[in-house]
């Protein structure tokens, strides 16, 4: 006689229907192959993006230069051939009222690696410049003489600015301050008027001292200095002895300064840019054209 247990599991078999045998698989139908289509070739990158401008604000006339619109400012002037001068502005284009207009297009077309090269030094320029721009508060830091000096409010001066120079300075930290005898609530304008003010004494100093140092060794005589803020000369010379310079010019290394007084003092010999010119220059500075490179590529804070 079979025990309780297994009688109950063959009564449970008996109820459970026995499972029916896996189905065959189907057989496999491959799916018909659609003719082969060439991809479209991916839409060219200049297409794509906007393309570059460079746009004067007194322009009018435009030329597309490879893939980058130039809006520039055409002028008619009294002068043999055409033109072009690339400043801050943006491209300048200067030309004889006989020339026509399709010659002038015709010129800018075949200038345009040297336009867009300028137009695009120009606005790296403008950019660094502007990622320099000064933040006049107490702390900011400007350039003197080719050196980082930061500002601090100082309403205990009896007025004026005073340059401090801390020797234990740490390194990649300035080493020099200019005490600024304004409260710490002075706004941003004060601040820069006053950090102006001593760098303008500063710079009458030195270029006074730059001046008489390098005369006697070209041969000349200067009759007075007149500080400038122009935009664009860091120097001119009179005939009458009068010499202009940038008060800028005292954010710039010594020998950068030294390169434009002696470039100035040298129109008092050669009121041009000639062969002859250069070699005075040479005379005094000999490494002018490095200088010169220096002058040109090395960005001025934005005030």
């Amino acid at each position: 006689m079979r025990n309780p247990l297994q009688l109950t599991l063959d009564l449970f078999e008996s109820l459970v229907p026995a499972p029916r045998p896996a189905p065959a698989p189907a057989p496999v139908v491959a799916a018909p192959v659609a003719p082969s289509v060439a991809a479209a070739p991916a839409e060219p990158l200049d297409a794509v993006l906007a393309p570059a401008t460079f746009h004067h604000p007194n322009a009018n006339r435009r030329a597309q230069l490879g893939h980058t619109f130039v809006a520039y400012e055409f002028k008619r002037a009294r002068r043999k051939t055409i033109g072009f001068v690339v400043g801050v502005e943006g491209l300048t284009v200067s030309a004889p009222r006989w020339v026509p207009l399709a010659e002038v297009d015709a010129a800018v077309q075949a200038k345009s690696a040297w336009i867009l090269a300028k137009l695009d030094g120009a606005r790296q320029r403008h950019d660094r410049i502007e990622a320099a721009r000064i933040q006049w508060k107490d702390g900011a830091v400007f350039p003197f003489l080719g050196e980082p000096v930061i500002v601090v409010l100082d309403s205990r001066g009896a007025g004026g600015a005073t340059l401090n120079t801390d020797a234990q300075a740490l390194p990649g930290v300035p080493r020099l301050t200019l005490h600024v005898a304004l409260p710490q609530h002075a706004n941003a304008e004060q601040i820069r008027d006053a950090v102006q003010a001593w760098l303008m004494r500063q710079a009458k100093r030195l270029f006074t001292e730059r001046l008489d140092h390098y005369a006697p060794r070209l041969g000349v005589q200067w009759r007075k200095l007149v500080l400038s803020n122009a935009g664009t000369r860091w120097g001119t010379a009179h005939s009458d002895g009068t010499i202009r310079l940038n008060w800028r010019l005292v954010h710039f290394r010594l020998p950068v300064i030294d390169y434009v007084v002696a470039h100035e003092l040298s129109h008092l010999r050669v009121m041009d840019h000639s062969p002859r010119f250069w070699d005075t220059v040479a005379t005094v500075v000999p490494d002018y054209a490095r200088l010169r490179g220096q002058l040109r590529d090395e960005p001025l804070p934005a005030w």
